[in-house]
């Protein structure tokens, strides 16, 4: 029997818990029966929000002001961003939040215990981050789902993967990208315990399933973050926007062949850490006049630049003339870390630091109200592009961003539920004449070969020959593993690298078009 609901959100981390109890509470208030099912491919926590560190932006104190958010976020997206968007998340950004503590997420205070301790981080012109130690998205994520287990009508179903949007392509009807009547209908999910794909009908979808990271080699994204939201999308016949501009965070912790890469945050150098090379050197003067304070993309530039002419395989962040003690009280996972894991004394030694694949700031293209260009479809976090990124992210905007797009994608849907009907003649999954794969290694080679690629001609600075390259050698990858995936029953490996090459084929054709350089985008061969 399928599954039937009225909302089906796939991803549990911000954006997707945030709609889902929203929706709960909106409908228990009104005494009406509704079913909720959020379905996540491993445990409910294991999510891109949980490995968040530094914190969220709003406008908190008297001090700061809507205007300099949204100019600060405008000018670190190089003035791509969508102003209207970046005003709509900065003005609702405070009231979000203050919903987030009602649910009971703790956020740092002043020792007086009164005011909140607003952090400042790169590319900010105020002090406007809340934070929780250094693990805010942790807490964010754990009052998220405390508030979503009390909620009935959410059932959360762990260790489901989605493998195929249903749309009325599935009802033998043509689809093209640009159809203004095309309706997503729910999933096919594969039931990873039994192995079987099951039918999750709904009358109206959420993608929430985070990041990309996974396409390249270093990330300090979870091993989930594979593009799953976004190429399900792609082929349902959604509209990818962005995708270029990927942002690499300067400082994840040097650490060879471990994935992921443990994120050294932002806001250490909010705190005064000094970037320096291997020789103990500053160089960030020859690169801007904001120091180890400029955004990241120029940061993880400067720093790829040294490492590239030093040959080195790492700079240092040096933190050693810090207050140890707030250092300790601000940063107690990250000082933990380095001593159990490295044996670094951070009063003494500095941290070794590489720059590696963080967040996508492209993603599907999505509206105002969080609404894809497929009808009961919506996408909200980081496997959306609203327009408030642009060509880079300001620090401590995308959880922000989340919850205010999570809200308003469930204001939209419930305006819009009275039109969303499903039709009675889904049909099953059909898998006649697959066999379960006998060599998995060829899945685990092509992985390899796909990161090789995206980190090596797609990284943090590429040339028109680098695309040219990643596209040639994808495009083998691609058509080996259709093949095999037409013949093999469906797994997570299997679908997991399908996802990733179609997410890696966007990244490369975006880059390829965009023929300035912008934000997190920079070709060498776009230098006048």
């Amino acid at each position: 029997m399928p599954h039937q609901f009225d909302f089906l959100v796939i991803g549990s981390g911000i954006a997707g818990l945030s709609y889902a109890t929203k929706l709960a509470m909106h409908f228990e208030k009104l005494q009406q029966d509704i079913r909720i099912g959020v379905i996540t491919k491993v445990q409910a926590d294991e999510t891109n929000t949980k490995y968040a560190q530094g914190g969220i932006a709003a406008v908190w104190s008297e001090d700061d002001s809507f205007e300099k958010h949204i100019e600060d976020t405008m000018v670190a997206g190089d003035f791509l961003s969508d102003r209207h968007i970046v005003e709509i998340v900065v003005n609702e950004g405070p009231g979000r939040i203050q919903e987030l503590i009602s649910y009971g997420t703790r956020f740092d205070k002043e020792h007086d215990g009164d005011e909140y301790d607003l952090a400042k981080e790169g590319g900010h012109s105020d002090f406007r981050i809340l934070h929780f130690k250094d693990i805010t998205g942790a807490e964010i994520e754990r009052a998220l789902l405390e508030k979503a287990n009390s909620l009935k009508s959410i059932e959360i179903f762990t260790h489901f993967y989605a493998v195929e949007l249903i749309t009325r392509h599935q009802l033998g009807e043509t689809v093209h990208r640009y159809d203004t009547d095309n309706k997503c209908f729910g999933a096919y999910v594969l039931n990873t315990q039994t192995g079987k794909v099951e039918l999750f009908l709904a009358k109206t979808t959420l993608l929430a399933t985070g990041g990309i990271g996974n396409i390249y080699q270093n990330t300090t994204n979870p091993s989930i973050a594979t593009g799953d939201g976004i190429a399900m999308a792609y082929r349902a016949k959604g509209i990818g926007k962005d995708m270029e501009f990927i942002q690499f965070h300067p400082t994840a912790l040097y650490e060879p062949g471990k994935k992921p890469n443990f994120l050294i945050s932002e806001a250490v150098r909010g705190f005064g850490g000094i970037l320096r090379t291997r020789k103990g050197e500053t160089f960030m003067e020859n690169y801007d006049p904001r120091l180890s304070l400029a955004p990241r993309d120029i940061v993880a530039r400067a720093i790829d630049s040294e490492m590239k002419k030093a040959g080195d395989p790492h700079v240092y962040l040096d933190v050693t003339h810090c207050d140890y003690e707030k250092f300790i009280e601000h940063f107690p996972n990250i000082t933990a870390y380095c001593r159990d894991h490295l044996g670094l004394d951070l009063r003494k030694d500095y941290i070794p630091v590489v720059p590696a694949q963080h967040y996508l700031c492209g993603g599907i293209r999505v509206n105002e109200w969080g609404q894809t260009n497929i009808q009961f479809l919506y996408a909200v976090g980081e496997c959306s592009c609203t327009g408030l990124h642009g060509a880079n992210r300001l620090a401590s905007n995308s959880l922000l961003e989340a919850v205010v797009f999570g809200h308003r994608a469930y204001e939209k849907t419930v305006e819009l539920l009275d039109q969303a009907i499903l039709p009675d003649n889904i049909p099953d999954w059909n898998d006649a004449g697959t066999t379960h794969p006998e060599e998995l290694v060829l899945v685990t080679e092509m992985k390899k070969e796909l990161e090789s690629i995206m980190s090596n001609y797609v990284g943090i600075v590429r040339t028109n020959r680098r695309l040219k390259r990643a596209m040639d050698r994808l495009e083998l990858i691609y058509l080996e593993h259709e093949e095999l995936y037409r013949q093999s029953k469906v797994s997570v490996p299997i679908c997991e690298l399908r996802n990733m090459i179609e997410v890696a084929y966007l990244v490369i054709k975006m880059a390829m078009a965009r023929r300035e350089n912008s934000g997190l985008h920079f070709n060498l061969d776009n230098v006048k």
